[in-house]
């Protein structure tokens, strides 16, 4: 029961992702809008100021968090660590990855609900985001 309520007055949502041109478009136009349509304020840790190392942000801004949002397309090691790291702190992931990349995910991660997205079909992965999210956790209380 303790491990339910982690975190669950914070209102960011930490988004692991790989860190390419196209997933950038993606997370601009879906994901970041998806997280503040479900009263959360996304953070991804390039986006963020800092002088720390790289992994000691990331480690400090998933404890900061409420949910990670875990994207698999291009298969990072990073996104499989964060993920993992969220899950051991008892932190809700939210799972998700474009279509044509599904059957390369790691056998541990097929076990999960994954939402599976197409290019073509932005504002449908946007939608169920926003709902799965508001869904297992509830509407977030941050205000844009």
């Amino acid at each position: 029961e303790k491990l339910k309520e982690t975190n669950s007055s914070l209102k960011q949502g930490f988004v692991a992702i790989w860190f390419s041109d196209e997933m950038e478009q993606i997370y601009n136009s879906v994901i970041s809008e998806a997280i503040i349509n479900a009263g959360y304020a996304p953070h991804k840790v390039d986006q963020r100021e800092h002088n720390d190392k790289i992994d000691d942000e990331i480690i400090a801004q998933i404890r900061k968090s409420r949910f990670v949002l875990a994207d698999f397309t291009g298969h990072r090691g990073g996104v499989y660590y964060e993920a993992g790291f969220a899950k051991g702190l008892g932190l809700e992931v939210f799972w998700s990855c474009r279509e044509d990349d599904i059957s390369n995910l790691h056998f541990d991660i097929r076990q999960y609900n994954c939402i599976v997205w197409q290019n073509d079909k932005l504002e449908e992965f946007k939608s169920k985001l926003t709902n799965r999210i508001e869904a297992v956790i509830g509407h977030g209380p941050h205000r844009p």
